[in-house]
Formats: structure tokens, sequence, C-alpha cells
């Protein structure tokens, strides 16, 4: 006992006793999926419909340190691909090895009380949804986590957009060249909003400008005929070999949705998203610069034995979105047929929700999209997700 005290009084003397004061917030979810393409019916016979079990875990803690100051680290599966910056699922069927596990996400929220924590100074790799204002994943994917800095206006720490005016500024690095010889290829986003009420409904509306610089230089590894750029082959690390002209992205964002109660435990929201690239540079052409997204959803399943239902459309115009960041469920073709993929498509997806016990929903969406500028072999997504989903 007395070695006990002894212990404690040094860490107290140490300042060992300041980590007690610390909130944890362990956050996590774990999700299996089931998932599921059907053939064209104007492809090649011999080609099979497609089946796939899927993973996805994530598990991070969200330290509030003081009222100045808090962190957050997340480690989640994914995969060793450099096309897959926009995806944390991992496929079953590998004779049972072990899923890799990476860090997702870290990164130090400093919002100082002499501004009255008004403002966040967000510095490493957090979560999309945190770092910006996202109300759907038209320009970002909702897996994306963002590296660089982030000042905020108008969020909370855990990344929740406040009621009134919000506004944001970041600036995030997409590749590192140790050289002087090379520009750095770099993401700028700033976006405003207003978040309010009228009456009984909620609302959100802003704008944003998503500037990408030096995309000459952007390293990528992969075969980028998968998402349909000009000029198909595989780019390696060298600089100067991108498919990307510099600044071939300045996309202009408008966003908004509203909300309201059908009944006291059914709400509504309609949301939806238009982006246009205005940038000059080539392989972007006049016609191919604007992409929208609309839906509406009813429900929310927060709560056991609720539900929800959402239905929405979307068009992307091939050189509307940088195709790296929008969301790659909406891939149309396969690997027996040409494929523009995650833009030049348009469609639309329902899905459903059920909050069967607590903390644990199950949930199916249905995607239906083909291309917009038709492709050889005219390649179509059927495709359909069954999920369950725990988070604690």
């Amino acid at each position: 006992m007395k070695k006990v005290a002894l212990i404690v009084g040094l860490a107290a003397a140490l300042g060992f006793n300041n980590a007690e004061a610390v909130d944890w917030n362990w956050k996590g979810d774990v999700r299996e999926r089931w998932e599921y393409q059907k053939k064209p019916k104007d492809s090649n016979p011999d080609i099979p419909s497609t089946s796939r079990a899927r993973t996805r875990v994530r598990l991070g803690v969200y330290p509030w340190i003081n009222d100045e100051l808090s962190a957050g680290v997340q480690i989640s599966t994914g995969n060793d691909d450099p096309l897959e910056t926009i995806s944390r699922n991992q496929n079953f069927g590998s004779l049972f090895q072990p899923k890799s596990i990476y860090l997702n996400e870290e990164f130090i929220d400093y919002h100082p009380t002499f501004l009255d924590n008004k403002v966040n100074l967000i510095l490493g790799k957090r979560d999309g949804s945190n770092t910006i204002i996202r109300v759907d994943n038209l320009v970002y994917d909702s897996d994306l986590t963002f590296e660089g800095a982030t000042l905020q206006y108008g969020k909370d720490s855990d990344g929740k957009e406040k009621d009134g005016p919000i506004a944001i500024a970041g600036y995030y690095l997409l590749n590192s060249w140790s050289s002087s010889s090379y520009y750095d290829p770099a993401l700028y986003v700033v976006q405003g909003a207003y978040k309010g009420d009228i009456n009984d409904l909620s609302y959100l509306v802003g704008a944003g400008f998503n500037y990408y610089e030096n995309l000459n230089n952007l390293r990528i590894d992969g075969d980028l005929s998968a998402i349909g750029k000009a000029g198909n082959g595989t780019y390696n690390t060298t600089p100067g070999v991108s498919p990307f002209a510099n600044s071939a992205y300045k996309i202009v964002e408008l966003f908004g949705k509203i909300g309201g109660q059908i009944t006291e435990k059914l709400p509504w929201k309609v949301y939806g998203q238009y982006a246009f690239n205005t940038a000059n540079a080539l392989p972007i052409y006049e016609n191919r610069r604007k992409a929208w997204l609309t839906g509406v959803t009813i429900g929310d399943a927060k709560q056991v034995g609720d539900w929800a239902l959402d239905f929405k459309y979307d068009r992307i115009e091939r050189n509307s979105v940088f195709p790296l960041f929008t969301d790659s469920d909406r891939k149309v073709g396969s690997a027996t047929l040409p494929e523009t993929a995650i833009v030049n498509v348009k469609g639309y997806e329902i899905a459903g929700t059920y909050h069967l016990v607590q903390n644990f929903t199950l949930g199916a969406r249905y995607f239906n999209y083909n291309n917009i500028d038709k492709q050889a072999g005219n390649p179509k997504l059927n495709q359909l997700q069954l999920d369950a989903l725990v988070k604690f």
C-alpha cells in the first residue's frame, strides 16, 4: 500500500495527474457488406454477374485535453491500391489472411479561448465531413480524409456545423516532392455557409471553391483508364507525366439542404449539390464541366425501431469533378468492358435503413447508373449493397 501511495505521489509531483482530466472519447464502427452487380443485358453473355463480401472497421480515440485543445487518432481497414483513396473496404476471400490496418486519422484541434472557442485550427489528417462542409458525395467521398491544415469558424470540436455563419479555409497536400525542381500538387478549399431555422424548418445553404494546383506533378501509381481520364495508361512516380494538366480543376460548388418533421418521430430532408469546373486547361471541354446531385430523405433511423428511406439522382460530366475523390460506388464498367467509371455517369440510388437493436442498423442500397457519353459495349451499373453496421 505504501508503494502505491509513493507511486501516486510521485506521478502527481511530476504532473502526470493532468492525464486524469482527459476525456478520451473512444468511437468505432464495424460494417459487413454484401455487394452484387448484375451484368448488362447487352454485354457479352460469357460475362457473369459478380458478388463480393466486404468489411470496414474503424476505431478511434478523440481526447478532449483542455478547453483549448483536443486531438484524434483513428485506425481503419484499407488497402495499398494508390487509386483507393476513397474506400476503407476490404474484400473477403483471401484464404482467411489477416486484414491490413492503416492510420486513417491523426489531428490536433486548437480552439483558443480568447476567440471564445469559435475558431478551430486543425492540423493533420481528418475525416472529410468533420473538416469541411459536406452535404453529400458529389465532390468528395464520405471515406476521404483530408491531410493538411484547416481553419474553421462555425463548427464545434466534433466537426458538426453550428447555427449561424460557417466559414472554412483549408490547404491540403496531395504529393510531396523532396526536390526544388518540382512544385507540390495541392488542394485549396474555401467555403462559406449559413445554418438556421425558419419556423419549423431547418436549413443550410452555402458555396465553395476547390482549387487543385500543380496537378501536372501529381504522383500516381496505377491504371487511370479505370477513371476515364484522357490518355489511358499507367502513370508512375515521375513528375511531369501526370495525365492531369496543371490547374485543370477549379471547381465552384453550391450546396444546401432543408428539413422538417412529418410527425414528431419522422423527419424529412431535401438536399442538393451543384459543381462547375471553371478551369481552362486541357483536356477540359466546355460542354463536360457540370455535375449535380439532388435527393430526399424520410426518417433518420437513429433510435431502435426507426427507419429511413433515401432517393437521389446524380449527373456527373467527364470533366466536372476531380475523379480520384468523388464517390467510387458509382463506377460504371467492369474489367472486361471499357470504363469511364466514376465520372461521365448519370443515374439514381435508392436506399433504406432500419435500426434493429441499440447501435445496430441494417441497410440496403440499389445503384442504377450508365454513361452520359456512351462507351463501346454500353456499360451500365446495376448494383445492390446490403449492410450490417454496428457503432460504438
